[in-house]
């Protein structure tokens, strides 16, 4: 009888349905154990919280709090301002936005009534962008408001225009009040994860400020601050002045100390990817471009995933913030179909080409290392496959080639690894394939969100295998759960806690650290991997009793 009621909750998952009766758990009291878990929980949440706040050198040394946000002479029209918040808070609801925040603007359905300069809108239509996203009819007027924000949104919701736009139409104004002049500027900084998407972004802006010249608007100019590209081929933009920067942190960090540049005049910040970007690998570089602002900014948050743990450290950088949310974070797109199947390692590159078949090109093949990303576009070529492939190892001058060949349709397939996933729009990708699932969950929704973008339809297609840990495999039965998506029986298989759910929203909480909902925090292997390289650090930096004081819970119980 047993046996029977497993064998139709299987049936039930695999085919989406959650309402599923809890038999093995009639009681919702909360054992000496959980409770043990959750005090644990909540001393790890402590000690991650004990971080420096993300403030400049001079607001620390003069103990600087600042209490309002900017100013900015952008207001809604009239009748937008005085509608009732009850329908503001409608609109809202039928756009499934969730803001959090105090006096928040009132979203704005039409570029037009959003007081955007015609030749700004024109660009857009050209890109098919006719009107706002929902993450664009909210984030937008928050910004142009002058409000600190937290952005959460699915890949490919249209993010990026909400933080490149108000840096345009800031650094316009600034211009004509007050021209600027060689040694002086930037007046915005948006701040990147990857060299790709740091250039996706450069460009875009560059179509902004393209279209408003020629409509007799002041040249504003953009400096693109990445590796791999000569600065002095860049002098005239510094000899001139710059108005905005677009950059990844170590080539910026090097133009700040070698003097090039200076944040005097910058009172804009967006930090794309802000989940990679204030995560531990990037957490020094930020604190040391952040010391070199001089007076109260402005500064935005966006990304598709943001656990809590992110959110309070992204937080102490703001100053009443705005966050406003499109779907839960760390939630793949609906709009994509996702596909897991079991593969051997021994089969997965030839059952590739039968994947390949499942829709028209372009195609995306992610990969965990660049070994396999070379041998599976040699593998494609022999099979007459137009592909190109990019990873770490390339130069700067074949990753944007490959990339270029790609966007412009003149290959069908892109073979990558993750640096390929981090933002980059490909507005019209038909199907993603996970060659290797990714070690975190985290990089599997980013990389998903390639497909599905603008509202469209698309595939992803995962292979897993007994390489892959139960945690993450549970991470990812959660998520396809969550988003009504097929449950592979290699999946229902795995026996967890969690395995009679009654409803959806019974699904377990998302892990504080990295959203996972397949594991606790106190297992959360993404915080047992960063805990061991701190450790390591802190061993040879000579941490002494520094450590033991700030982080001796944190770095004992992971």
């Amino acid at each position: 009888m047993i046996k029977k009621q497993e064998n139709k909750t299987q049936r039930e998952l695999q085919h989406g349905i959650t309402s599923i009766p809890n038999e093995e758990n009639p009681t919702e009291d909360k054992t000496v154990d959980e409770k043990r878990i959750e005090r644990e929980e909540n001393d790890i949440l402590k000690s991650l919280k004990t971080f420096k706040p993300l403030v400049s050198v001079k607001d620390r040394a003069k103990d600087i709090t600042y209490t309002e946000s900017m100013k900015t002479s952008w207001r809604p029209p009239l009748y937008i301002r005085e509608r009732d918040e009850k329908d503001n808070q409608k609109i809202r609801n039928q756009m499934n936005i969730i803001v959090d925040g105090d006096d928040t603007p009132p979203p704005i359905t039409t570029f037009k009534e959003m007081k955007i300069p015609r030749s700004i809108i024109q660009v857009l239509d050209k890109k098919g962008i006719k009107k706002p996203s929902p993450i664009q009819m909210q984030g937008l007027p928050v910004v142009l408001s002058g409000r600190d924000m937290i952005g959460i949104a699915y890949t490919g919701s249209g993010k990026t225009l909400v933080f490149t736009l108000p840096m345009v139409l800031f650094a316009l104004e600034e211009e004509k009040k007050l021209p600027i002049i060689q040694g002086e500027g930037p007046f915005g900084l948006i701040l990147s994860p990857s060299r790709e998407l740091a250039r996706q972004t450069y460009d875009l802006v560059n179509s902004f400020t393209d279209s408003l010249a020629k409509d007799g608007f002041p040249k504003l100019r953009t400096l693109l601050a990445i590796g791999g590209i000569d600065m002095r081929e860049q002098e005239q933009v510094f000899r001139k002045g710059i108005h905005m920067i677009v950059a990844t942190p170590g080539r910026l960090l090097e133009l700040l100390q070698k003097k090039k540049i200076n944040f005097n005049l910058c009172k804009y910040l967006g930090l794309d990817e802000a989940d990679r970007l204030i995560d531990f690998g990037f957490e020094d570089d930020i604190r040391s471009v952040l010391d070199h602002f001089t007076n109260q900014r402005q500064t935005l948050l966006f990304s598709a995933t943001m656990p809590k743990k992110i959110q309070e450290f992204a937080r102490s950088a703001l100053v009443l913030p705005v966050e406003v949310n499109v779907g839960r974070a760390g939630a793949a797109n609906l709009n994509v179909t996702q596909e897991v199947e079991f593969v051997k390692p021994e089969a997965k590159i030839v059952y590739l080409l039968e994947c390949l078949q499942k829709t028209p090109p372009p195609v995306l093949i992610f990969c965990e290392n660049k070994k396999d990303v070379d041998d599976i576009y040699e593998y494609l070529l022999l099979k007459q496959v137009e592909a190109v492939s990019i990873h770490g190892d390339k130069s700067q001058e074949e990753r944007e080639g490959a990339i270029k060949a790609f966007r412009e349709g003149k290959k069908d397939v892109l073979v990558a690894t993750d640096v390929a996933s981090k933002g980059l729009d490909f507005p019209d990708i038909q199907h993603v394939i996970n060659f290797d699932m990714p070690r975190e969950i985290e990089n599997y929704i980013h990389r998903i969100g390639r497909t599905g973008r603008r509202g469209n339809k698309g595939v992803a297609t995962t292979f897993i295998n007994k390489t892959n840990t139960e945690s993450l495999l549970l991470d990812l039965k959660y998520l396809l759960i969550e988003a009504k998506q097929k449950v592979p029986p290699a999946l229902l298989e795995i026996p967890d806690d969690n395995q009679y759910l009654q409803k959806l929203q019974d699904l377990p909480k998302p892990c504080e650290y990295c959203d996972g909902r397949g594991h606790r925090l106190v297992n959360c292997p993404k915080l047992k991997k960063t805990s061991r390289s701190k450790k390591r650090n802190f061993s040879v930096l000579g941490g002494g009793d520094w450590v033991k004081n700030k982080y001796v819970y944190f770095l004992n119980h992971i």
